[in-house]
């Protein structure tokens, strides 16, 4: 089994798609209007698994993820990254496992955390 889309409940479409697409760098898989729904698909760079985003595509309240985790290699560029898109973003974290973590919300609340796992020199 494979995970491929996690939906994300958002309250403003174009705000979120905006978000997603503009200060955090996904690559927008597609917009697709069905009647009264709409699916926006969108892909983390790198990643083999997608957020969706929409209206009528879940019944979850706007904001209530708690946190999805993105992994990169450089958890200091992708701090410094996300600051110069103007995301709001928690200071750099060492973890007592190895491991470092940055966290952000996008606009309706939805909790992020980017990690860099740990390797052999910083455990």
């Amino acid at each position: 089994m494979l995970l491929e889309v996690v939906s994300v409940p958002v309250s403003d479409v174009d705000k979120a798609k905006e978000f997603y697409v503009e200060k955090v760098g996904f690559h927008l898989d597609g917009d697709w209007k069905m009647g009264d729904k709409r699916y926006v698909q969108l892909t983390p760079v790198g990643s083999g698994c997608s957020i969706a985003i929409g209206k009528g595509i879940t019944t979850a309240k706007p904001g209530s993820i708690d946190s999805l985790l993105l992994v990169v290699k450089d958890i200091h560029k992708a701090y410094d990254d996300l600051l110069k898109r103007g995301i709001k973003v928690t200071d750099v974290k060492k973890e007592e496992w190895g491991s470092y973590h940055i966290y952000f919300s996008d606009p309706d609340g939805n909790k992020w955390q980017i990690q860099q796992k740990p390797s052999p020199e910083n455990k």
